[in-house]
């Protein structure tokens, strides 16, 4: 099935991605998207934003191009308590709100300290989806995960660009094979993301799609077959 969204990406404004929002809308909709995502690394990560470009986002029309533009935040786990980088005056600021470990600002601990801590963030009200669980920066318990994600609705992300060769994560396909295999067992959603840091990355799922295939995942798991799916289960944002 042909992909409908993309909602992990950065612009220039990460400090280490290369495009702008307006090349990046440009891109998805060529591609035809419906939805893109535009998640800047949170202020822990060297060179990125700070919580005031969050507080002005409210300046960026939410369609471009035809397509429909998410501006959030990719928030850093920063610890086995499951703390994030933003405060809620911040977050509510946000259309959406993705949390991943990042090894410069991750404090972590043992296999079940660092499953917890993980925990602990999918049971933030405001976390939506946890980014990149299976790229090997931190041991993780998986299935505790995945029961974890169907018991919040937090979406756990299969992410290509863990799986590109430079970036020397050699763990990241058996643990995202595993995550999609336990996925499929328990019959919980994933999502998966490009983590695109330049527009040409959009939607590029080519790594991951091996991995989809071999666990035979139904396609009514994956979310971003279909923005009215993914729309509808995405986690509310609090009152």
């Amino acid at each position: 099935m042909k992909t409908q969204l993309d909602v992990h990406t950065h612009t220039v404004a990460s400090g280490h991605a290369y495009s702008t929002i307006q090349e990046m809308a440009t891109a998805a909709a060529h591609m035809g998207l419906k939805i893109l995502g535009i998640t800047e690394h949170g202020p822990s990560i060297p060179g990125t934003c700070q919580p005031i470009y969050f507080r002005n986002m409210h300046c960026v029309p939410r369609e471009m191009y035809g397509v429909k533009l998410m501006m959030g935040a990719e928030l850093n786990i920063l610890n086995t308590q499951g703390e994030i980088d933003l405060d809620e005056s911040d977050l509510r600021t946000l259309d959406l709100r993705i949390a991943g470990i990042h090894s410069l600002c991750w404090q972590g601990g043992t296999k079940e300290e660092n499953t917890a801590g993980v925990i602990q963030a999918m049971r933030n009200p405001y976390v939506q989806i946890i980014s990149h669980p299976g790229d090997g920066t931190a041991l993780l318990d998986f299935e505790q995960l995945v029961l974890a994600s169907k018991e919040t609705h937090t979406l756990l992300e299969i992410n290509n660009h863990s799986l590109a060769p430079a970036r020397h994560k050699t763990v990241a396909r058996p643990n995202n094979l595993e995550l999609l295999q336990l996925a499929k067992k328990h019959q919980v959603p994933v999502i998966l993301g490009s983590d695109a840091h330049i527009s040409m990355m959009i939607a590029q799922y080519d790594k991951i799609m091996p991995l989809v295939e071999e666990a035979e995942m139904p396609d009514e798991l994956i979310m971003n077959y279909s923005t009215k799916r993914f729309l509808d289960y995405l986690k509310p944002m609090p009152q």
